[in-house]
């Protein structure tokens, strides 16, 4: 069983939130700090807007918060770039007959429209989204639960994802794990290889 992380691994779209932060924060007449991407990054929006609201000290709810998100973020992610080798690994594994599916802690409405706009939604037969499930992809939980849900186990699936935090899980669940790298958070790149049973630059690599 093959699992897919969206921003960053499938579709080159960090950039986008990292200037959606940087905008809230300066809003808000707030600094944009190692300490503020340590807490929201690779984070469903709700648990990211608990923390921003703490962070801050904000007035705001975190409702008010999450929907001053999406207003900045707009609908980038009709045109926002699927990465490189993305479509042709896809169409190696699916000629194989490898089962495929999405775990993301992207927005369900923008993970939506980038599928369809790519025309991807027919590779995968399922999406979970961490913000519906209500879990962390930082935590272990989520990828055990994903793997029951679909009737296997972690040891039989590989997750590629972009994320130190969401592969570390991923790997304590019993799964194997495919770094792949994301030019955005190029800083974490040598602690990604020490942390994967694998590490790529690109879905070329793979095929």
């Amino acid at each position: 069983m093959l699992l897919f992380d969206m921003d960053g691994t499938l579709i080159n779209s960090n950039g986008i939130w990292h200037d959606v932060d940087v905008k809230f924060l300066e809003n808000h007449g707030l600094p944009y700090t190692q300490e503020y991407y340590e807490g929201v990054a690779h984070t469903a929006l709700p648990l990211a807007a608990v923390f921003t609201k703490e962070y801050g000290n904000l007035e705001e709810s975190c409702e008010e918060i999450i929907a001053e998100w999406m207003d900045l973020a707009g609908d980038l992610y009709h045109t926002v770039p699927i990465k490189a080798g993305v479509r042709e690994y896809l169409d190696k594994c699916r000629a194989k007959g490898e089962r495929m599916a999405v775990l993301t802690s992207c927005v369900p409405s923008h993970c939506r429209d980038a599928l369809e706009s790519h025309g991807l939604n027919e590779y995968f037969e399922e999406i979970f989204f961490a913000q519906e499930m209500g879990l962390d992809k930082r935590k272990s939980e989520i990828y055990r639960k994903v793997a029951a849900q679909l009737g296997v186990t972690p040891e039989e699936c590989t997750m590629y994802d972009d994320s130190t935090a969401a592969c570390r899980a991923a790997r304590e669940a019993g799964m194997e794990v495919v770094g792949v790298y994301d030019d955005f958070f190029r800083g974490e790149w040598e602690e990604l290889q020490a942390i994967c049973h694998r590490t790529i630059r690109s879905f070329e690599e793979l095929l």
